[in-house]
């Protein structure tokens, strides 16, 4: 029988998810982190149609990862971590994920759940629902709504982004200037899991 937990709601901030907790500056772990090396698995992997004012992304899929760590790590977040930094996805921050409808217009995510479960929207209002548990990879491209609908109380994130890209947060509608940018935005040539060789170098494979 599945583990019991009670839920929550994930925290909500002004900024993006994160910064209620410091920015990462190195994993805070007491052992010295290591890289996962480990078989990446495929993820699923499905294209999200613009939904009211969210633009999600018509041009590059959501990939999920189902235990793209293993859960048995001693410290998964701060493996999340090292895999992420070493593959080009610098680690920002772990927290919670908001229980706010947003999307980031300028940076590509990935989300590492490190500790507990959790339940989120992806698209916007009727459009999909997830469950997250330790050892997922969420991968979301520039313009998907996400929003944290429960959560347990232990939940932890490990939030990364591609080098060079500054996440910001939108929670309602923009202009067609910035959807016309977020489109355009840089193609990560590395999968946050498995570098230059991993799915998404395929799977969101463009022109």
């Amino acid at each position: 029988m599945p583990r019991p937990f009670y839920l929550r709601r994930a925290p909500r901030g002004s900024g993006v998810e994160g910064d209620n907790h410091a920015r990462r500056g190195g994993a805070t772990s007491a052992r010295p982190p290591s890289v996962s090396y480990a078989p990446v698995p495929t993820p699923e992997a499905f294209i999200l149609p613009p939904n009211d004012w969210i633009p999600n992304n018509d041009r590059l899929p959501v990939l999920l990862y189902r235990a793209g760590l293993s859960p048995y790590e001693y410290d998964l977040a701060a493996r999340f971590e090292a895999t992420f930094a070493r593959y080009g996805w610098p680690p920002r921050w772990r927290d919670g994920i908001y229980d706010v409808r947003h999307f980031h217009s300028s940076a590509h995510e990935a989300l590492g759940i490190a500790q507990g479960v959790a339940s989120v929207e992806l698209g916007g209002p009727d459009a999909r629902e997830v469950q997250l548990e330790r050892g997922d990879v969420l991968v979301l491209p520039a313009g998907t709504g996400h929003c944290c609908l429960s959560a347990s109380e232990d939940l932890v994130v490990v939030g990364a982004y591609p080098a060079g890209q500054q996440e910001d947060i939108c929670r309602g509608p923009v202009s067609d200037d910035a959807v016309r940018a977020m489109r355009s935005l840089a193609v990560p040539d590395s999968d946050p899991l498995g570098g230059a060789h991993g799915p998404l170098t395929r799977l969101w494979r463009v022109g």
